[in-house]
């Protein structure tokens, strides 16, 4: 990032400067007190003209047009936008003129964070307004906002769309693309429909360890840390389930947790490091029962957000009222490539993924080998709601083995358009069988497997002390969203995403830009149109910084010779 100022900065600089000579703190401390938002007067003004007479509301300039002794201004609070109407002589009814002329007019900016006090009125254009009797500077904005402009139909052109920027700078985005907070809206509500929904059935929220001892309760690769005072390694938490099977082991009946978990891996458009998983046990509940409750629970979320089960996804229109498809692993395999591979050795497996074309390695064991062929065959055939059952024992170490089948878990994964979002099991409660689980996943590891789970003694002590039947349920919050909303990659969903760091920009000398071909007399001039560094031109268009150069020539009554079109344009090759 550079650390010069565009001449845009330098002027905010200034009118914050003046703004204090007047003796106007530009960020004041005393409560701004409100009594309305946009969205409340748009809608019941109307119906209630008259209790909109005495109204306070605050928010930022967004736009505004003057027009000498009069003025309007488009006002966005968290709610939406309205229009104010400011008359000169009701700001100030005497003879100083101040607060219209010089603060309204010269030193407030489009970004400023105001706070209006005025009453409602309908203008001539029957545009519901604020006639503003008084206003207050509530921060100065000191950086200019993104001008998103719009055309008579409402389409969007020069707006702030880089993908980069906008996650990067959420603050910005949310600001000049409100329309991206429902998004936000929609993962709260979300979130808040599954709370209720627990909360009504009994079920406690509680909190679990983030920073653990033993990675364990998935198949992942940890971020690893090391705490000073114990003098010992810890891991930000990959899972936070044997914790919370812990708890049922302590006597609740059922516990959840909403919360963040943390995977060392690989990141694209549905994986972030850090992302929000809610998980649940129930006891004396199987995995059949969990099905059960999913469906419910889910159409639940969608009816929440969309007022119907069904929710718009891409091409796809996807049903979230239950019963769901249920294929279990074996079938599915079959179903979408014609292979029976349950009987299958691990040799056998690695043929078969081979002549599939699916990379393999010697760290592979039978679960990973048949959870592989899942992956590439089947995952993107499961487009509506399907339960895919009864996996290797191999692929769960956690997991009770299955009542009828030899060799297989009562397992189920919830697949969505593809995706995996929800993961339960009837949890494994022998602590003889989990200890030998967790001596298979050391073996994997020995082979180099770095996504097998570590021994977790002090778990298996609590199992020997004795676990009710109990079924367990995870959900991935943020996959969830992404459908809830029509979003296609996890960033959209997140206030905040993981990104690599922000590439700073070299401070360029005006040696720099006489070396790109720029006249040394010409290069203030472009410094004043906020272009700062070789960075900053490259990414300009040629066609408008040649306009522009003609716009500050004339403005700035300069006697400098007209660079031509064909120079302009060799300044960025």
């Amino acid at each position: 990032m550079s650390t010069v100022l565009s001449e845009l900065e330098i002027l905010r600089r200034n009118a914050l400067t003046q703004l204090r000579d007047l003796g106007i703190n530009p960020y004041p401390a005393e409560e701004f007190h409100i009594n309305a938002t946009a969205a409340d007067i748009e809608a019941n003004f109307a119906e209630y003209p008259d209790q909109y007479q005495d109204i306070s509301i605050a928010g930022r300039i967004m736009t505004r047009r003057i027009m000498g002794s009069a003025a309007f201004v488009e006002l966005q609070d968290a709610s939406g936008r309205i229009q104010l109407y400011l008359k000169r002589d009701d700001l100030c009814p005497d003879e100083d003129k101040t607060l219209y002329n010089t603060v309204f007019k010269k030193l407030l900016d489009l970004g400023d964070f105001i706070g209006v006090k005025g009453y409602v009125f309908t203008t001539q254009t029957g545009e519901i307004s604020i006639h503003i009797t008084s206003f207050t500077l509530l921060s100065k904005s000191l950086k200019p906002l993104p001008v998103v402009k719009r055309d008579e139909d409402g389409n969007i052109f020069d707006g702030f769309t880089d993908p980069e920027l906008r996650y990067r700078q959420r603050y910005v985005d949310l600001t000049v693309n409100p329309g991206f907070k429902q998004i936000f809206i929609n993962r709260s509500k979300v979130i808040s429909t599954m709370r209720n929904y627990f909360n009504e059935q009994g079920w406690m929220e509680v909190e679990t360890p983030i920073l653990q001892p033993i990675h364990g309760g998935a198949a992942a690769r940890p971020f690893a840390t090391h705490h000073n005072t114990l003098d010992m390694p810890l891991y930000l938490r990959i899972a936070n389930e044997l914790y919370l099977k812990r708890l049922i082991v302590a006597g609740f009946d059922g516990v959840y947790e909403f919360g963040k978990m943390f995977r060392n891996e690989g990141m694209d458009r549905t994986h972030n490091p850090e992302y929000t998983a809610m998980e649940i046990y129930v006891a004396y509940k199987d995995y059949i029962w969990m099905m059960g409750m999913v469906e419910e629970c889910l159409e639940k979320v969608a009816r929440a957000v969309h007022g119907s089960p069904v929710v718009k996804v891409g091409d796809h229109e996807i049903n979230f009222a239950g019963p769901y498809e249920k294929l279990t692993m074996y079938e599915s395999i079959q179903k979408y490539t014609g292979i029976d591979v349950s009987a299958m050795t691990e040799a056998e497996l690695k043929d078969t993924c081979i002549r599939l074309g699916i990379e393999v390695d010697s760290s592979m064991g039978r679960g990973k080998l048949v959870d592989e062929i899942f992956s590439e065959k089947v995952e993107a055939n499961l487009i509506q709601p399907t339960y895919i059952t009864d996996y290797p024992i191999e692929m769960t170490p956690l997991a009770k083995k299955h009542r009828s089948k030899d060799g297989l878990v009562e397992r189920f994964e919830l697949f969505v358009m593809g995706k995996e979002i929800g993961n339960a099991y009837s949890e494994l409660n022998d602590p003889i069988d989990q200890k030998e689980r967790f001596e298979d996943q050391l073996k994997l590891a020995e082979r180099g497997d770095d996504e097998a789970m570590a021994m977790d003694e002090d778990f298996v002590r609590a199992l020997e002390y004795g676990m009710p039947p109990t079924s367990g349920l995870g959900i991935g919050v943020d996959r969830l969203v992404m459908l809830m909303t029509n979003q296609s990659t996890i960033q959209e969903v997140l206030f905040f995403p993981q990104m690599r760091p922000e590439k700073k920009a070299k401070v360029t000398e005006d040696k720099d830009f006489v070396d790109a071909g720029i006249p040394l007399e010409w290069v203030p001039v472009i410094r004043k149109m906020g272009i700062n560094t070789l960075e900053d031109l490259k990414s300009a268009n040629p066609n408008k910084v040649f306009n522009d150069l003609g716009g500050m020539r004339k403005k700035l009554k300069l006697d400098l010779t007209m660079p031509t079109k064909d120079e302009v344009t060799n300044w960025f090759s």
